[in-house]
């Protein structure tokens, strides 16, 4: 029998509706893995485990009485801390937070999530306020990777990367800022959509404003669909929230790629890949073209806007600090300090300086898709590097911009993004493709990414820490 831990929403929804399965068992399942597990990996900061087994039963008796919530009522689901929700602190991986508050409200996406029935596992790891690529922080430790708990897991979802991974919750729901859901993807062999800014509502806001998104974590692009379903409900406290979504993402989500322009930049005309990492990519364009796309190898046509980027970034990393009393800069991760200190030094003429830069990507880009559906990439120039560290060893900077020069570059034109995993290095650390499309086309870069996974095993693929533990019981 499959593992209940490691099955996918809709199989669970199915099981829940014949009653070959429950709610409770797998939900059970689920902190059974992270029993398991979570000591070598450190994804979770709060697990509520009797919170999630009466949420669970609850789950099961609506099943028996034909009267569930949805398709998701009873789905084994984790949280990143950074997002608030009802009953629970969220740290954010900080210590100027105190666990003791008012902890009375859900953010938009948890909100949904809870209405939809899922069961809340419990609040994964983040770098302090979510500030970098990777998932270490004072507060809580340093989170690894289901394919080697001596490997970073990417961040700063990286916690909910390294549950969705191990089975510890069957989806999870991150952020990502300049990359926060997709690096992680990548690194850990799991799924991630950076959706379109607005289509999933955010709540506080962030203080890197429009740079930031919410977006689902899951182990199949499926799953990433159904999940986007659920947080895409309208929520009147987001500004700049769009309407509720008229149809499902599921729809034409099998449709495939016949006849579909697709533009495959391997490098964006400015990135170095490991050799390993472009041959995995390239093999991942060829299934798309044996698929029916229409593959068009470019180059974009843009500089590196790393340094716009970055003026917006510190800029926010410079407001998270406004709220907090004198002497809290000695109390953070002293790269985020250096983060701060820098957001101090610019000026309003800076920050529009790098907007003008941010406008005039978004132009290039929507140009770009006039003549293409979807632009491909890879996620990650690079495969996962040892926990703990801020980059590569012998890397030339250890500012997590440096490698990941693939993914922040559409949060500031705000396009969805999705990464899905297309191979293995030859020492078994994922890769992953990324699949870049117009803004509001998140149904078409669904689409893609599925008639990709529909015709590869690479998501299927059990980590080495659940197959070392499986050995370990024989």
């Amino acid at each position: 029998m499959t593992d209940l831990s490691m099955m996918g929403a809709a199989e669970l929804a199915e099981g829940y509706r014949s009653g070959d399965l429950s709610p409770v068992e797998a939900t059970q399942a689920a902190l059974d893995a992270i029993s398991e597990h979570d000591e070598a990996v450190n994804a979770y900061v709060l697990v509520d485990s009797e919170g999630a087994l009466s949420a669970a039963a609850e789950s099961e008796k609506r099943w028996r009485g034909n009267s569930p919530l949805g398709p998701a009522d009873g789905i084994p689901t984790a949280i990143k801390d950074i997002l608030i929700t009802e009953g629970w602190p969220t740290l954010r991986g900080s210590n100027l937070i105190a666990a003791e508050g008012d902890w009375s409200e859900d953010a938009p996406s948890v909100a949904r999530l809870r209405e939809a029935g899922c069961v809340l596992l419990g609040k994964t790891t983040t770098p302090e306020f979510a500030w970098k690529g990777v998932t270490d922080s004072i507060r809580q430790g340093v989170t690894t990777n289901p394919w080697g708990a001596d490997l970073t897991s990417g961040g700063s979802s990286g916690g909910s990367a390294t549950a969705v991974g191990l089975g510890m919750g069957t989806w999870s729901v991150g952020t990502d800022g300049g990359g926060s859901v997709r690096i992680p993807a990548s690194f850990t062999g799991t799924t991630a959509l950076k959706p379109t800014y607005g289509l999933i509502p955010h709540y506080p806001a962030s203080p890197f404003g429009t740079l930031s998104h919410a977006g689902p974590m899951t182990r199949s692009v499926r799953d990433a669909a159904a999940m986007l379903d659920l947080l895409t409900g309208f929520d009147a406290r987001d500004w700049s929230a769009m309407p509720t979504p008229t149809s499902s993402f599921l729809e034409g989500l099998d449709d495939g790629v016949e006849g579909l322009r697709i533009a495959f930049s391997p490098n964006l005309g400015f990135v170095r890949n490991d050799p390993e990492v472009e041959q995995a990519v390239r093999a991942a364009v060829q299934v798309l073209v044996d698929a029916g796309a229409v593959v068009e190898e470019i180059d974009p046509g843009f500089a590196d806007p790393v340094e716009a980027f970055h003026v917006l970034w510190f800029a926010g990393a410079a407001k998270v600090l406004e709220s907090y009393p004198e002497g809290s800069l000695d109390r953070i991760d002293p790269g985020l300090r250096r983060c701060v200190e820098q957001g101090r030094e610019l000026s309003a003429s800076d920050f529009l300086d790098a907007t003008a830069v941010r406008m005039d990507l978004g132009l290039k880009m929507a140009q770009l898709h006039e003549r293409y559906d979807v632009l491909v990439t890879p996620t990650m120039p690079i495969a996962a590097f040892p926990g703990g560290q801020p980059s590569p060893d012998g890397w030339d900077s250890d500012l997590w911009t440096s490698w990941t020069p693939y993914t922040y570059p559409f949060n500031m034109t705000q396009q969805p993004a999705l990464s899905v995993p297309c191979g293995f290095t030859s020492d078994e650390r994922p890769v992953g493709l990324q699949v870049v499309g117009r803004r509001h086309a998140d149904a078409l870069v669904l689409r893609a990414g599925r008639a990709y996974e529909q015709r590869t095993d690479w998501a299927s693929r059990v980590p080495t820490l659940i197959r070392n533990a499986e050995n370990g019981r024989s």
